[in-house]
């Protein structure tokens, strides 16, 4: 196996709120045969890929959940506290939980932002936790913030392989990197953000997990049928309206889920509050 390490337009300054800037480059590779394979953080590959472009490969999925840095619980910041954060994803539950709380836009890699707050722009920091354990930087981690009170983003904590879709000995030669667990959460993630027509500039989230037969028991990482219950956010911008559901289905039909939770959150209004972020983020 060669590695070979791309500077694609995101690293590159490309202005944020497009995911196609992290993957459109190297999309252009696999499709000129220039690449096999391209690995992503499955949260930053838009919904509709490419043509031509296949997730041919899941791998087990890392802890999904949020993280603060600087307090042991949103609870324990102090009143009108700063925290850093450039998710509108975010920016939004956070506000909806705390509208006291200042947020302040703090963007780079993990170990910019822990400078970030090392050096006080900010006095408490949300993350991806399994950034922080990719990188070995677990000790900064102040709290575990529960998809309860932090919904993370569709696909949060999970890689996603790409490859042209019409090669199929590349897919062969991943297989025995295939997840299935993983690929059924990420699949249902995907599919409810898409039936949502949630774009970049949208506070949506997104969490589907294994469960057993009954539904809303035990959650396991088994490889077999069972259950998955899917969880999702939409909201504005501010924190002032957002909409809260789950729904949990047979595994087998992960997008059938995704769709199905779509639909009850668009009868909630949810359709309604894309559109006004949608229309914030451009006017503003």
């Amino acid at each position: 196996m060669e590695l070979v390490a791309v500077r694609v337009a995101g690293d590159r300054g490309a202005p944020p709120g497009d995911k196609a800037r992290w993957v459109a480059d190297l999309d252009a590779m696999l499709l000129a045969g220039e690449l096999d394979a391209a690995v992503h953080s499955a949260k930053d590959v838009p919904t509709l890929l490419a043509e031509g472009v296949a997730i041919a490969c899941v791998p087990v999925r890392a802890d999904p959940r949020d993280v603060l840095c600087g307090a042991d619980s949103i609870g324990a910041l102090a009143a009108g506290a700063r925290v850093g954060t450039s998710s509108l994803r975010r920016a939004a539950q956070l506000r909806a939980l705390r509208e006291d709380l200042e947020l302040v836009g703090v963007r780079g890699n993990v170990d910019t932002r822990l400078r970030k707050l090392d050096e006080g722009v900010c006095d408490a920091l949300v993350l991806a936790f399994a950034g922080l354990q990719r990188l070995g930087r677990t000790t900064a981690a102040g709290a575990l913030l529960e998809p309860s009170v932090l919904l993370p983003a569709a696909g949060q904590g999970t890689l996603a392989v790409t490859a042209p879709a019409d090669r199929g000995e590349v897919a062969e030669a991943l297989a025995a990197l295939e997840d299935r667990a993983a690929r059924d959460t990420l699949t249902a993630e995907r599919t409810l953000v898409h039936a949502l027509g949630a774009g970049c500039h949208t506070p949506v989230g997104g969490l589907a997990e294994t469960a057993d037969d009954e539904g809303g028991g035990q959650l396991t990482a088994d490889e077999g049928g069972g259950q998955l219950r899917l969880r999702g956010f939409a909201g504005l911008p501010d924190g002032s309206d957002w909409v809260r559901d789950e729904l949990t289905g047979p595994r087998a039909d992960p997008e059938a889920l995704g769709r199905a939770l779509a639909q009850r959150m668009l009868a909630a209004g949810a359709g309604e509050l894309v559109r006004q972020a949608e229309q914030a983020e451009v006017t503003g």
